[in-house]
């Protein structure tokens, strides 16, 4: 796995390179790189990895790319072990790709799946106080529940929540 700035995957894309977006869906509809082809990391898999690299010829680079770059990650070592030998990640992912101001589109604004992620959190912990106060007190295992997960996912970068929320109807 290679770690490119996005100047030098805009080059690379320009030479045939092909851009993949392993965003959400209404991420990539919100804003996207032009050019990039779609292919969400919660359905990416081996096959469609496999599938994906005999569309490229063999001199052709994948280029990674998701909002900043850990998503991209991910996705690389699923190419790695569909065998693909030359996997890109675009380092700052589309966040970088803009500030650069390279060619990207925007759609209609969409509300991110980190925004989703605060408002379910938040609506889990007051549903579960006003619970604990009003029914039975045995209901504060909600918020502490959510709370244990907030921290789980600042320590490890993981968000069950988040994975929960992107397989959602509206995020397809």
């Amino acid at each position: 796995m290679t770690i490119l700035s996005s100047q030098e995957a805009y080059q690379k894309s320009l030479q045939g390179g092909l851009l993949v977006d392993v965003r959400t869906k209404p991420e990539y509809e919100a804003m996207h790189a032009r050019g990039a082809e779609h292919l969400p990391l919660d359905s990416l898999t081996i096959e469609k990895a496999s599938e994906l690299r005999r569309k490229v010829f063999e001199d052709e680079q994948i280029l990674l790319l998701c909002k900043s770059g850990k998503r991209a990650s991910r996705a690389a070592s699923i190419f790695s072990k569909a065998g693909h030998p030359d996997v890109c990640v675009v380092e700052g992912g589309t966040d970088q790709w803009v500030q650069a101001n390279l060619p990207h589109l925007r759609g209609p604004k969409m509300m991110s799946l980190e925004r989703q992620v605060r408002i379910a959190a938040g609506v889990l912990v007051a549903v579960g106080a006003a619970l604990t106060y009003w029914v039975n007190p045995a209901f504060t295992i909600v918020p502490a529940f959510v709370g244990c997960g907030l921290v789980f996912a600042g320590l490890t970068d993981w968000c069950g929540m988040g994975l929960l929320l992107a397989k959602m109807p509206w995020n397809r």
